[in-house]
């Protein structure tokens, strides 16, 4: 006696049988013809079909890789530093991740997201993952959030056709780069803006950092921002001095600050 008679063997009845294993069923399969496989196998018109050869030899287009055009066949042939952007299924949250390939392994891994809490600890997560796997391993990886994974997908898309900062960059870029681009202070470059109908604008973050005040002139419009680098003003306070000194020597200003009318606090006025 069994549990479950499957008829037909093609790839229905194959993968049910499977199932049916793992759930630790006893399983039968019946086919009528002397080879199972269905439609996965060829057909008898395509068996009995003489062979015709080949005739040209059709090599991949070459893609730009550090400095050379590369045809690529294999996962190694992969190299690169490229960015991708992703997002969750709900679209609350994002992720900008930047890896560096050598030889189709991940050197180096830069995991920045944005819009929602949990997901500092997924990329917490997924860059301690992320490091040493080939390129293919990770795409196949979860990665712990929606918004990593699909940023993979599209970073994956890019370097395989060559779509890479490092394309025309003779060996590449340093395992490094990726700390470059987060600049002085190692902190994510974010742009928080605020706006109402009623009250208009208000600048939160920029790259420079946390903004204080924005300038107004006589027309209550925008000239001009004040802003603190948290980054640097916490390495001077690493290196010794008080908070209130550190705030002053990060403290910065962009536009024509100087000729402001007046400056208001955007988060308080």
């Amino acid at each position: 006696m069994y549990d479950l008679v499957i008829i037909g063997s093609g790839p229905a009845g194959l993968s049910a049988a499977v199932y049916a294993k793992r759930a630790c069923l006893d399983v039968v399969v019946l086919e009528k013809e002397p080879m199972g496989g269905g439609q996965m196998i060829y057909t008898q018109e395509v068996e009995n079909m003489c062979p015709v050869a080949k005739g040209a030899k059709h090599e991949p287009a070459p893609i730009p890789e550090e400095g050379k055009w590369v045809h690529s066949k294999k996962i190694e042939d992969i190299s690169g530093f490229t960015h991708g952007v992703g997002w969750c299924a709900p679209q609350q949250g994002a992720c900008k991740l930047s890896l560096n390939v050598k030889n189709g392994i991940i050197e180096e891994a830069l995991v920045e997201t944005i819009g929602c809490s949990g997901m500092t600890h997924s990329a917490a997560m997924a860059a301690e993952v992320l490091q040493g796997k080939t390129i293919l391993e990770a795409l196949n990886t979860d990665l712990v959030c929606d918004a990593i994974n699909t940023a993979m997908r599209e970073l994956f898309l890019q370097i395989v056709y060559g779509r890479t900062q490092s394309a025309f960059s003779d060996d590449g870029l340093a395992v490094g780069a990726g700390l470059e681009d987060l600049g002085k202070g190692l902190r994510s470059q974010v742009g928080t803006m605020y706006a109402t109908k009623e009250k208009g604008v208000r600048y939160l973050e920029m790259a420079e950092g946390y903004v204080t005040g924005i300038a107004l002139d006589e027309n209550n419009e925008v000239i001009g921002y004040q802003f603190v680098s948290l980054g640097k003003m916490t390495d001077f306070i690493k290196k010794g001095d008080d908070p209130n000194t550190a705030w002053e020597k990060a403290k910065g200003q962009y536009g024509r600050v100087d000729d402001a009318v007046k400056i208001i606090d955007p988060r308080q006025e």
